[in-house]
C-alpha cells in the first residue's frame, strides 16, 4: 500500500535475496528496492567494501556514475552500476564485494543479475 508524503506516492523498500554457485564460488545477491531505484550488493561475504551510484541523465546517452566510497582502482562497481541503470532506466547503487582474481566471474556475475532482473523485474 503506497502512503501519501509529501504530496508524492511512497513505496515501502522491499528485500529480495538469491545465491548462485559460479565457478565453484558462491555469490550472495541483496536487493533492495527504493522508490525510483534499487541497490544491490553482490558478495561471497558480508562485506561493504565499495558503493557505486549510476543514474541516466538526459544529456547524455549513457547514464553518469560516480564511487561513493572504495577503491577508485576497482571499476567493477561503477561499470555494472552504469550498465543496470542503462538496462533498467533507474537509479541504481552497486556494491561489489568480489576479488578481482578472475575475470570470467563478472561476466557470469553480470548475467546472473541480468537473468533476475528478467525473472523478476518486481525487486528491481
Amino acid at each position: 500500500m503506497d502512503d501519501a508524503q509529501n504530496g508524492e506516492a511512497f513505496s515501502p523498500i522491499t528485500v529480495h535475496n538469491f545465491s548462485e554457485r559460479i565457478l565453484e564460488q558462491v555469490i550472495h545477491f541483496h536487493v533492495m528496492k527504493l522508490s525510483g531505484g534499487f541497490f544491490l550488493w553482490v558478495g561471497s561475504s558480508p562485506v561493504l567494501s565499495n558503493l557505486a551510484v549510476s543514474m541516466s541523465s538526459r544529456y547524455d546517452s549513457m547514464p553518469l556514475s560516480t564511487l561513493v566510497m572504495g577503491d577508485p582502482s576497482n571499476t567493477a562497481p561503477n561499470s555494472l552500476a552504469q550498465r543496470l541503470a542503462k538496462k533498467t532506466k533507474k537509479q541504481v547503487y552497486v556494491s561489489y564485494s568480489l576479488p578481482m582474481t578472475n575475470s570470467n566471474i563478472s561476466l557470469l556475475v553480470e548475467d546472473r543479475i541480468k537473468k533476475e532482473v528478467e525473472l523478476h523485474p518486481e525487486h528491481f
